[in-house]
Protein backbone atom coordinates (compact mmCIF):
# COMPACT_ATOMS: atom_id res chain seq x y z
CA UNK A 1 0.00 0.00 0.00
CA UNK A 2 1.00 3.51 -0.74
CA UNK A 3 -0.07 6.73 1.10
CA UNK A 4 1.09 9.55 -0.93
CA UNK A 5 0.71 13.46 0.60
CA UNK A 6 1.67 16.21 -1.99
CA UNK A 7 2.66 20.19 -1.51
CA UNK A 8 2.15 22.34 -4.66
CA UNK A 9 2.24 26.05 -4.41
CA UNK A 10 -0.26 28.51 -5.86
CA UNK A 11 0.86 30.66 -8.28
CA UNK A 12 0.04 32.86 -11.47
CA UNK A 13 1.61 33.27 -14.83
CA UNK A 14 5.00 35.10 -14.01
CA UNK A 15 5.30 32.55 -10.94
CA UNK A 16 4.14 34.69 -7.97
CA UNK A 17 3.09 32.80 -5.19
CA UNK A 18 -0.81 33.45 -4.11
CA UNK A 19 -1.46 33.05 -1.16
CA UNK A 20 -5.47 32.18 -1.07
CA UNK A 21 -5.99 28.75 -0.52
CA UNK A 22 -8.85 29.71 2.07
CA UNK A 23 -10.88 31.69 -0.97
CA UNK A 24 -9.92 28.32 -3.73
CA UNK A 25 -11.45 25.94 -0.64
CA UNK A 26 -14.32 28.38 0.06
CA UNK A 27 -15.18 28.96 -3.81
CA UNK A 28 -15.24 25.26 -4.36
CA UNK A 29 -17.07 23.70 -1.14
CA UNK A 30 -19.19 27.19 -0.49
CA UNK A 31 -17.78 27.47 3.07
CA UNK A 32 -14.21 27.54 4.64
CA UNK A 33 -13.05 24.00 5.69
CA UNK A 34 -9.74 22.51 6.25
CA UNK A 35 -10.31 19.95 3.35
CA UNK A 36 -12.35 18.90 0.86
CA UNK A 37 -13.30 15.58 0.06
CA UNK A 38 -14.19 14.47 -3.18
CA UNK A 39 -15.04 11.09 -4.56
CA UNK A 40 -11.59 9.72 -5.02
CA UNK A 41 -9.35 12.62 -3.39
CA UNK A 42 -9.03 15.49 -0.77
CA UNK A 43 -7.60 18.63 -1.12
CA UNK A 44 -7.15 21.39 1.42
CA UNK A 45 -4.91 23.67 3.53
CA UNK A 46 -0.93 23.76 4.74
CA UNK A 47 0.29 25.85 7.03
CA UNK A 48 1.53 28.23 4.23
CA UNK A 49 -1.59 30.09 2.74
CA UNK A 50 -0.30 29.78 -0.89
CA UNK A 51 0.27 25.97 -0.44
CA UNK A 52 -2.27 23.23 -1.00
CA UNK A 53 -2.23 19.73 0.00
CA UNK A 54 -3.30 17.00 -2.15
CA UNK A 55 -3.89 13.36 -0.93
CA UNK A 56 -6.24 10.27 -1.74
CA UNK A 57 -8.85 9.46 0.12
CA UNK A 58 -7.39 5.50 0.66
CA UNK A 59 -4.20 4.23 0.04
CA UNK A 60 -3.15 2.98 -3.15
CA UNK A 61 -2.42 -0.76 -3.64
CA UNK A 62 -1.51 -0.06 -7.87
CA UNK A 63 0.75 2.22 -8.60
CA UNK A 64 -1.16 3.00 -11.36
CA UNK A 65 -4.20 3.99 -9.80
CA UNK A 66 -1.87 5.85 -7.67
CA UNK A 67 -0.49 7.62 -10.95
CA UNK A 68 -3.83 8.04 -12.66
CA UNK A 69 -5.76 9.13 -9.44
CA UNK A 70 -3.37 11.72 -8.41
CA UNK A 71 -3.13 12.99 -12.11
CA UNK A 72 -6.95 13.93 -12.34
CA UNK A 73 -6.58 15.01 -8.83
CA UNK A 74 -3.80 17.87 -10.47
CA UNK A 75 -6.25 18.31 -13.33
CA UNK A 76 -8.97 18.52 -11.64
CA UNK A 77 -7.81 21.71 -9.41
CA UNK A 78 -5.93 23.25 -12.25
CA UNK A 79 -8.87 23.68 -14.46
CA UNK A 80 -10.42 24.81 -11.43
CA UNK A 81 -7.76 27.55 -10.75
CA UNK A 82 -7.31 28.69 -14.24
CA UNK A 83 -11.16 29.42 -15.02
CA UNK A 84 -11.47 31.03 -11.46
CA UNK A 85 -7.73 32.68 -10.93
CA UNK A 86 -5.76 32.13 -13.91
CA UNK A 87 -3.94 30.43 -11.29
CA UNK A 88 -1.62 26.98 -11.35
CA UNK A 89 -0.10 24.35 -9.04
CA UNK A 90 3.68 24.45 -8.75
CA UNK A 91 5.65 21.30 -7.56
CA UNK A 92 9.27 20.93 -6.48
CA UNK A 93 10.63 21.22 -2.67
CA UNK A 94 10.45 25.79 -2.53
CA UNK A 95 8.95 28.10 -4.29
CA UNK A 96 12.09 29.86 -5.80
CA UNK A 97 10.52 33.42 -5.88
CA UNK A 98 8.98 34.13 -2.80
CA UNK A 99 9.89 36.47 -0.62
CA UNK A 100 8.75 35.40 3.57
CA UNK A 101 6.32 38.93 3.45
CA UNK A 102 4.17 37.37 0.50
CA UNK A 103 2.68 34.65 2.22
CA UNK A 104 1.15 34.11 5.75
CA UNK A 105 0.18 31.10 7.96
CA UNK A 106 -3.79 29.64 8.01
CA UNK A 107 -6.25 31.93 10.34
CA UNK A 108 -9.09 29.79 9.98
CA UNK A 109 -10.21 26.65 11.80
CA UNK A 110 -7.29 24.69 12.99
CA UNK A 111 -5.57 27.73 13.81
CA UNK A 112 -4.54 27.11 17.34
CA UNK A 113 -2.48 24.66 16.06
CA UNK A 114 -0.07 27.19 14.58
CA UNK A 115 -0.56 29.64 17.44
CA UNK A 116 0.92 27.17 19.68
CA UNK A 117 3.95 26.57 17.87
CA UNK A 118 4.36 30.03 17.28
CA UNK A 119 4.45 30.93 20.84
CA UNK A 120 8.02 29.20 20.73
CA UNK A 121 9.00 29.07 17.08
CA UNK A 122 9.61 32.07 14.32
CA UNK A 123 7.10 30.90 11.57
CA UNK A 124 8.45 33.57 9.64
CA UNK A 125 11.26 31.44 7.92
CA UNK A 126 11.93 29.29 4.95
CA UNK A 127 11.75 26.38 7.24
CA UNK A 128 7.76 27.08 7.52
CA UNK A 129 6.24 29.55 5.41
CA UNK A 130 8.21 28.25 2.54
CA UNK A 131 8.81 24.37 2.10
CA UNK A 132 6.94 22.18 0.08
CA UNK A 133 7.52 17.88 0.71
CA UNK A 134 6.06 15.05 -0.90
CA UNK A 135 5.56 12.48 2.25
CA UNK A 136 4.69 8.87 1.59
CA UNK A 137 2.57 6.54 3.99
CA UNK A 138 4.19 3.23 4.13
CA UNK A 139 1.96 0.90 6.29
CA UNK A 140 3.21 -1.92 8.77
CA UNK A 141 1.54 -5.57 10.18
CA UNK A 142 2.48 -5.68 13.09
CA UNK A 143 5.38 -4.63 15.91
CA UNK A 144 7.66 -6.26 14.85
CA UNK A 145 8.23 -5.49 11.44
CA UNK A 146 6.95 -1.80 12.19
CA UNK A 147 10.60 -1.69 14.10
CA UNK A 148 12.53 -3.44 11.19
CA UNK A 149 11.21 -0.81 8.46
CA UNK A 150 11.46 2.12 10.62
CA UNK A 151 15.63 1.22 11.29
CA UNK A 152 15.86 0.32 7.63
CA UNK A 153 14.08 3.78 6.83
CA UNK A 154 16.30 5.54 8.78
CA UNK A 155 19.35 4.52 5.96
CA UNK A 156 17.86 4.91 3.50
CA UNK A 157 16.78 8.32 4.30
CA UNK A 158 20.22 9.21 4.87
CA UNK A 159 20.60 8.59 1.29
CA UNK A 160 16.95 9.02 -0.41
CA UNK A 161 17.75 13.04 -0.91
CA UNK A 162 20.39 12.66 -3.47
CA UNK A 163 17.61 11.48 -5.81
CA UNK A 164 14.49 13.68 -4.42
CA UNK A 165 16.09 17.33 -3.92
CA UNK A 166 14.35 19.73 -6.32
CA UNK A 167 14.72 22.67 -4.12
CA UNK A 168 18.30 24.72 -5.78
CA UNK A 169 17.04 28.39 -5.81
CA UNK A 170 14.85 30.70 -3.00
CA UNK A 171 14.15 34.49 -2.94
CA UNK A 172 15.28 34.27 -6.80
CA UNK A 173 18.89 32.91 -5.92
CA UNK A 174 20.55 29.67 -6.14
CA UNK A 175 21.38 28.42 -2.37
CA UNK A 176 24.41 27.30 -1.33
CA UNK A 177 22.95 23.66 -1.31
CA UNK A 178 21.54 21.32 -3.32
CA UNK A 179 18.42 20.46 -1.03
CA UNK A 180 17.38 23.27 0.51
CA UNK A 181 14.39 22.77 1.59
CA UNK A 182 15.67 19.86 4.06
CA UNK A 183 18.68 22.93 5.18
CA UNK A 184 15.63 25.41 6.39
CA UNK A 185 13.53 21.95 7.63
CA UNK A 186 16.68 21.27 10.04
CA UNK A 187 16.43 24.50 11.69
CA UNK A 188 13.19 25.64 12.13
CA UNK A 189 12.35 23.99 15.52
CA UNK A 190 15.60 24.60 17.13
CA UNK A 191 14.56 26.03 19.79
CA UNK A 192 13.65 22.77 20.91
CA UNK A 193 15.61 20.33 19.24
CA UNK A 194 14.08 16.62 20.10
CA UNK A 195 11.43 17.57 17.91
CA UNK A 196 13.57 16.99 14.52
CA UNK A 197 16.25 15.52 16.68
CA UNK A 198 19.01 14.63 13.24
CA UNK A 199 16.44 14.28 10.76
CA UNK A 200 17.53 10.16 11.07
CA UNK A 201 15.43 8.27 13.31
CA UNK A 202 17.44 7.13 16.01
CA UNK A 203 17.38 2.81 16.47
CA UNK A 204 14.86 1.76 18.39
CA UNK A 205 13.65 -1.91 19.45
CA UNK A 206 10.08 -1.19 20.54
CA UNK A 207 7.32 0.95 20.16
CA UNK A 208 7.14 1.88 23.44
CA UNK A 209 10.82 2.24 23.33
CA UNK A 210 10.01 4.63 21.03
CA UNK A 211 6.89 6.64 22.66
CA UNK A 212 8.96 6.81 25.53
CA UNK A 213 12.39 8.36 24.41
CA UNK A 214 11.50 10.30 21.41
CA UNK A 215 7.33 11.32 21.75
CA UNK A 216 7.60 12.00 25.30
CA UNK A 217 10.95 13.31 25.52
CA UNK A 218 9.70 16.04 22.84
CA UNK A 219 6.65 16.75 24.66
CA UNK A 220 8.15 17.44 28.25
CA UNK A 221 10.73 19.50 26.54
CA UNK A 222 7.56 21.43 24.87
CA UNK A 223 5.76 21.49 28.18
CA UNK A 224 8.67 23.16 29.42
CA UNK A 225 8.39 25.94 27.64
CA UNK A 226 4.79 26.45 28.03
CA UNK A 227 3.49 25.03 24.45
CA UNK A 228 -0.38 24.78 24.13
CA UNK A 229 -1.25 21.01 25.12
CA UNK A 230 -3.46 20.54 21.54
CA UNK A 231 0.44 19.88 20.25
CA UNK A 232 1.63 17.53 23.12
CA UNK A 233 2.28 14.29 23.13
CA UNK A 234 1.20 13.53 19.75
CA UNK A 235 2.93 11.64 16.63
CA UNK A 236 2.42 14.14 14.05
CA UNK A 237 4.69 16.72 15.73
CA UNK A 238 7.71 14.52 15.43
CA UNK A 239 10.06 15.75 12.51
CA UNK A 240 12.49 13.36 12.61
CA UNK A 241 12.45 11.75 8.17
CA UNK A 242 10.64 8.95 9.36
CA UNK A 243 7.87 8.79 11.85
CA UNK A 244 5.32 6.42 12.98
CA UNK A 245 1.67 7.68 12.32
CA UNK A 246 -0.34 5.23 14.83
CA UNK A 247 -3.64 6.35 13.59
CA UNK A 248 -2.99 5.50 10.52
CA UNK A 249 -0.64 2.20 11.63
CA UNK A 250 1.82 3.32 9.09
CA UNK A 251 5.46 4.75 8.72
CA UNK A 252 5.61 8.23 6.97
CA UNK A 253 8.89 9.49 5.39
CA UNK A 254 9.17 13.13 5.45
CA UNK A 255 12.88 13.75 3.46
CA UNK A 256 11.98 13.86 0.36
CA UNK A 257 11.13 17.48 -2.05
CA UNK A 258 8.06 17.76 -3.81
CA UNK A 259 8.89 16.35 -7.15
CA UNK A 260 7.54 18.11 -10.65
CA UNK A 261 4.97 15.78 -11.60
CA UNK A 262 3.07 12.75 -10.19
CA UNK A 263 4.66 10.27 -12.48
CA UNK A 264 7.98 11.11 -10.29
CA UNK A 265 6.26 11.32 -7.15
CA UNK A 266 4.63 7.46 -7.90
CA UNK A 267 8.63 6.63 -9.54
CA UNK A 268 10.03 7.43 -5.50
CA UNK A 269 7.06 5.66 -3.61
CA UNK A 270 7.93 2.49 -6.01
CA UNK A 271 11.38 2.75 -5.49
CA UNK A 272 10.91 3.15 -2.06
CA UNK A 273 8.21 0.14 -1.59
CA UNK A 274 10.55 -2.18 -3.53
CA UNK A 275 13.70 -1.40 -2.05
CA UNK A 276 12.60 -1.62 1.73
CA UNK A 277 10.74 -4.94 0.43
CA UNK A 278 14.67 -6.02 -0.44
CA UNK A 279 15.69 -4.91 2.54
CA UNK A 280 13.31 -6.73 4.84
CA UNK A 281 14.16 -10.31 3.15
CA UNK A 282 17.67 -9.62 4.09
CA UNK A 283 19.73 -10.19 7.49
CA UNK A 284 19.88 -6.32 8.57
CA UNK A 285 23.28 -5.20 9.15
CA UNK A 286 22.75 -1.08 10.26
CA UNK A 287 25.61 1.58 10.38
CA UNK A 288 26.35 3.20 12.93
CA UNK A 289 23.75 6.05 13.23
CA UNK A 290 26.38 9.34 13.41
CA UNK A 291 27.63 7.84 9.92
CA UNK A 292 23.81 8.08 9.04
CA UNK A 293 23.47 11.73 10.28
CA UNK A 294 27.05 13.23 8.82
CA UNK A 295 26.22 11.69 5.55
CA UNK A 296 23.04 13.17 5.69
CA UNK A 297 24.69 16.29 5.78
CA UNK A 298 26.71 15.99 3.12
CA UNK A 299 24.00 14.79 0.63
CA UNK A 300 21.83 18.02 1.41
CA UNK A 301 24.90 19.95 0.76
CA UNK A 302 26.49 18.19 -2.33
CA UNK A 303 23.26 15.67 -3.51
CA UNK A 304 24.70 13.27 -5.30
CA UNK A 305 28.31 13.97 -5.52
CA UNK A 306 28.56 13.52 -1.79
CA UNK A 307 31.51 11.68 -0.08
CA UNK A 308 29.92 9.16 2.05
CA UNK A 309 30.70 6.28 4.76
CA UNK A 310 28.82 3.59 3.34
CA UNK A 311 30.23 0.03 2.72
CA UNK A 312 28.31 -0.03 -1.30
CA UNK A 313 29.84 2.91 -2.14
CA UNK A 314 32.32 5.97 -1.80
CA UNK A 315 29.38 8.66 -3.18
CA UNK A 316 25.77 8.80 -2.99
CA UNK A 317 25.09 8.16 -6.35
CA UNK A 318 27.25 4.92 -6.10
CA UNK A 319 24.95 4.41 -3.02
CA UNK A 320 21.52 5.10 -4.64
CA UNK A 321 22.75 2.83 -7.96
CA UNK A 322 23.33 0.07 -5.14
CA UNK A 323 19.78 1.03 -4.22
CA UNK A 324 18.68 0.94 -7.35
CA UNK A 325 19.61 -2.81 -7.89
CA UNK A 326 17.76 -3.63 -4.84
CA UNK A 327 14.58 -2.57 -5.72
CA UNK A 328 14.89 -3.69 -9.69
CA UNK A 329 15.32 -7.22 -8.34
CA UNK A 330 12.58 -7.05 -5.78
CA UNK A 331 10.13 -4.58 -7.64
CA UNK A 332 6.77 -5.88 -9.11
CA UNK A 333 6.22 -5.76 -12.98
CA UNK A 334 3.95 -2.55 -12.06
CA UNK A 335 7.00 -0.92 -10.37
CA UNK A 336 9.44 -1.88 -12.81
CA UNK A 337 7.34 0.59 -14.74
CA UNK A 338 8.38 3.64 -12.56
CA UNK A 339 11.85 2.68 -11.29
CA UNK A 340 14.34 3.61 -14.53
CA UNK A 341 13.02 7.43 -13.63
CA UNK A 342 15.06 6.90 -10.55
CA UNK A 343 17.77 5.45 -12.45
CA UNK A 344 18.09 8.03 -14.72
CA UNK A 345 18.34 10.47 -11.48
CA UNK A 346 20.39 8.49 -10.02
CA UNK A 347 22.79 8.32 -13.70
CA UNK A 348 22.27 12.16 -14.72
CA UNK A 349 21.00 14.25 -11.85
CA UNK A 350 18.62 15.49 -9.22
CA UNK A 351 15.80 17.57 -10.13
CA UNK A 352 17.54 20.08 -8.26
CA UNK A 353 20.75 19.27 -10.21
CA UNK A 354 18.66 19.67 -13.16
CA UNK A 355 16.87 23.21 -12.33
CA UNK A 356 20.14 24.89 -11.48
CA UNK A 357 21.67 23.42 -14.91
CA UNK A 358 19.44 24.92 -17.17
CA UNK A 359 18.56 28.07 -14.98
CA UNK A 360 22.25 28.88 -15.07
CA UNK A 361 22.14 27.89 -18.95
CA UNK A 362 19.60 30.62 -19.50
CA UNK A 363 21.07 33.38 -17.65
CA UNK A 364 23.88 33.49 -19.83
CA UNK A 365 21.53 35.03 -21.96
CA UNK A 366 19.01 36.31 -20.14
CA UNK A 367 17.90 38.03 -17.31
CA UNK A 368 18.34 35.46 -14.09
CA UNK A 369 14.72 36.47 -12.94
CA UNK A 370 13.27 35.60 -16.28
CA UNK A 371 15.59 32.30 -16.48
CA UNK A 372 14.17 31.20 -13.11
CA UNK A 373 10.47 31.80 -14.60
CA UNK A 374 11.37 30.59 -17.91
CA UNK A 375 12.23 27.14 -16.10
CA UNK A 376 9.94 26.80 -13.94
CA UNK A 377 6.70 27.38 -15.92
CA UNK A 378 8.11 24.35 -17.98
CA UNK A 379 7.72 22.46 -14.08
CA UNK A 380 4.18 24.20 -14.47
CA UNK A 381 4.06 22.16 -17.58
CA UNK A 382 5.44 19.40 -16.43
CA UNK A 383 2.90 19.00 -13.54
CA UNK A 384 0.07 19.13 -16.08
CA UNK A 385 1.04 16.77 -18.46
CA UNK A 386 2.53 14.25 -15.87
CA UNK A 387 5.89 14.79 -17.68
CA UNK A 388 8.98 14.03 -15.70
CA UNK A 389 11.50 16.76 -16.07
CA UNK A 390 14.48 15.01 -16.85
Amino acid sequence: MLGPEHEFSLVNEELKALPIVDKVIRDFRGRIVNFVELSHFTFGKELQMHVLEIKPNAPFRSPDIFEETMQDAVLTLTDFLERKYKAQLLGTGMHPLLMLKETAVWPHRHKQIYQAYSKVFNLKRHGWLNIQSFQLNLPYSDEKTAILMHNLLGEICAYLPAISASSPIFEGKIGDLVDNRLRFYMQNQKEVPSIVGDVIPEYVSSLKQYKREIIERYSQDLANVSVDKCILYRDWVNSRGVIFRFDRKALEIRVMDEQECVKSDVALSCFIRALIRGMLNEEPHFLPHEILVKDLHAVIAEGLDARVMHPKGQTARQVCGHFCTVAWKNATEEEKKYIPIIEKRTRHGSLSDIIKKKVQKKAQKTDFKESIVSVYSSLVKSLIRNQPYL
